[in-house]
């Protein structure tokens, strides 16, 4: 049928949504039933074969008598499971001349080779499956020999079929036509669904970073005086040298000490905005103080005062 027609890339036998998918067919249905429909998951129409016995119903490419004669060595099916029996034939002829016949079904466990035929199993995944089938591969495997051409495709139940075609490599989704691909109207929505989920989960991943702040200034403040005097201090009597440094150290130790009110009496007095200070130890004469004796504040110090 397609031994004298140039066989390169991709060679379609089947496609659900042409005018008559089935010209180069013949149908067999007994117990079941061969329609199109809809279907929704792909939101295309597709070809449903159904019957309560595998054997009975099935479809085969091509009509008659005739031979495919495609040279191209994989085999490609877009199907859908409908999680019942499923199988399908592929008769082909190796260099040895001989006719090979490979079935496969999901019905089977185990492989079984014999001189004419070889049984397989499969195991397809729910909803809708590309079955990728290397005939020269399996060709040589199975009986040692070489693959020459495809003769004969047959599709039993039970199943839905997109696309059956032969192709000279496997291609990648990418290289694949529109109409070749598995969901072709819903194919553009879920992988941009399946990507901003993916942005989502990323996002989520990674933890907010926090804004910018200036590092914290470290400030030094000498620890206050222990005193009910905290801001004044009192001023030394001027002596000799040797005198005045004992009593710069006296007024020390009397800082860290709890000074009573009974030793010290603080006055505060205000002339013209400025504060001063006057201090008077007890068991000393009143002595007019001195400008030494006096200590200013500026009006924007806070000190505070005890009355």
């Amino acid at each position: 049928m397609f031994k004298n027609t140039y066989q390169s890339g991709l060679l379609s036998i089947f496609y659900s949504c042409g005018s008559n998918p089935l010209a180069i067919w013949d149908m067999e249905v007994k117990n079941g039933h061969i329609k199109r429909l809809t279907d929704n998951e792909v939101n295309s129409i597709v070809l449903e074969i159904v019957s309560t016995n595998v054997a009975t119903t099935f479809i085969t490419c091509p009509k008659r008598n005739q031979v495919l004669g495609i040279k191209l060595p994989f085999l490609v099916m877009i199907v859908k499971n409908l999680k019942r029996y499923f199988s399908f034939e592929i008769t082909i002829i190796d260099d040895k001349n001989m006719r090979r016949r490979f079935r496969i079904s999901n019905f089977q466990s185990t492989t079984k080779i014999k001189p004419f035929c070889t049984s397989m199993p499969i195991g397809l995944s729910g909803g809708w499956n590309q079955i990728q089938f290397n005939l020269a591969d399996f060709t040589r495997r199975a009986y040692g020999t070489q693959f020459i051409e495809a003769l004969r495709v047959q599709v039993h139940a039970n199943a839905r079929l997109r696309r059956i075609y032969f192709s000279e490599r496997l291609y990648t989704e990418e290289e694949l036509p529109q109409d070749y691909k598995l969901y072709l109207p819903l194919e553009k929505k879920s992988k941009k669904a399946k990507q901003e989920k993916k942005e989502e989960q990323t996002a989520k991943k990674i933890p907010a970073q926090p804004p910018a702040t200036e590092a914290p200034v470290e400030v030094f403040v000498e620890p206050p005086v222990e005193s009910k005097v905290s801001a004044a201090t009192i001023p030394p009597v001027v002596v000799g040298p040797g005198e005045e440094k004992e009593e710069e150290m006296i007024a020390h130790t009397e800082s860290v000490v709890e000074i009573t009110p009974e030793t010290v009496v603080v006055e505060v007095s205000s002339k013209e905005g400025e504060e001063t200070i006057l201090t008077k130890v007890e068991g000393e004469e009143n002595i007019e103080p001195t400008a030494e004796q006096i200590t200013e504040i500026k009006p924007d110090e806070d000190i505070p005062v005890e009355e």
